[in-house]
């Protein structure tokens, strides 16, 4: 049953959950030099925002294994980074995209059916686990432990998937990048 706060919060993460992935579309295809802004593209990113996807895998298994020990604390502000940190890395993920020329991937054969296949699959997962994680974090908030729990076993593999992704897809797309 829904309590107060999570109905709340209920129109917005449902409102979020939209307006990212809306916004992340848009903005992915407006090159800031298209309209007159000369910028320079900001190149320097993708290494950085790769790292930024393994430090939330990290402190996503770290939370993981906070709450175990019952470390209830522990695994808030944990969670509470990884959040974070995926803020971060959506900021510096839309900067690039808006000022940095589009890459392709020039590998050829298997490799270059696993790379789509990683890639779709990171994409489509990462806008999937946007409401789950919006709502675990509301349901703890609330101190509705039963219910965070149960989405908690379906958001964190799928959040751990996507971090982990990210880094490989940078690792497998990154000697394409202009220099």
């Amino acid at each position: 049953m829904e309590n107060s706060i999570e109905k709340k919060f209920t129109k917005s993460i449902v409102f979020v959950s939209v307006l990212i992935p809306v916004a992340v579309i848009l903005l992915f295809s407006i090159r800031l030099k298209d309209y007159g802004i000369n910028v320079t593209p900001l190149n320097f990113l993708p290494p950085i925002y790769a790292t930024i996807n393994g430090i939330t895998a990290v402190l996503l298994v770290a939370a993981v294994m906070a709450i175990k020990n019952g470390n209830r604390k522990l695994h808030e502000r944990l969670m509470t980074t990884a959040i974070a940190c995926s803020l971060v890395f959506l900021l510096m993920y839309i900067a690039y995209h808006m000022t940095a020329e589009e890459t392709k991937f020039g590998g050829e054969g298997a490799i270059r059916y696993l790379y789509f296949f990683i890639l779709i699959t990171h994409i489509a997962l990462s806008v999937a686990i946007i409401p789950l994680v919006l709502f675990s974090y509301v349901r703890a908030l609330s101190e509705q432990f039963d219910r965070h729990r149960k989405i908690a076993k379906i958001a964190f593999p799928l959040w751990l998937y996507v971090a982990v992704t990210g880094v490989v897809v940078y690792l497998m797309i990154s000697p394409y990048y202009a220099k």
